[in-house]
């Protein structure tokens, strides 16, 4: 050994090399492709309650009508739904969905509630309700559905 030559041994210079943090990227991009859609399939089957309450309670109120009158229209020669108390005439706008109402023959004895999603994540939700209590599902994202339930996610009723 020479005088030169010490024997400290060499000093690393702190920090990450390149090669660490594309790695850390890519393995925090992988994790965020999969969660994103996990997350926003849970905040969209919240914001599908909305349309289930609502429908919920406009049946409620459509049979309290029926009850005063004995039709669901606005008159006994209308097919037009009546104006139900908290709520302006039809179609009504919720936060997440807009609200029809189709009342059967005059003097309508039937209707159907209809909610179309008209939020970010639940335009292309669809559901029904009619005065026999029969729930439907007309589209579930985008796709055309007959389910007899409201469905919540492919496949599962919200019963």
């Amino acid at each position: 050994m020479t005088s030169n030559q010490t024997l400290l041994p060499r000093r690393r210079d702190g920090g990450f090399t390149l090669i660490e943090l594309v790695v850390a990227m890519v393995i925090v991009a992988i994790l965020a492709s999969i969660a994103m859609p996990s997350y926003q399939n849970y905040i969209r089957r919240g914001q599908l309650v909305d349309a289930f309450t609502t429908l919920a309670d406009m049946r409620v109120k459509l049979e309290q009508y029926y009850q005063d009158n004995k039709y669901y229209g606005t008159a006994a020669n209308t097919t037009t739904c009546a104006t139900l108390p908290g709520y302006s005439a039809f179609p009504v706008t919720t936060k997440y969905f807009t609200l029809s109402c189709t009342a059967g023959a005059a003097p309508s004895q039937t209707y159907t509630l209809t909610a179309a999603g008209s939020g970010s994540l639940t335009t292309g939700y669809d559901y029904t309700l009619n005065q026999a209590g029969t729930k439907g599902t007309s589209k579930f994202a985008t796709a055309s559905s007959s389910a007899a339930c409201w469905l919540t996610k492919a496949n599962s009723c919200d019963n």
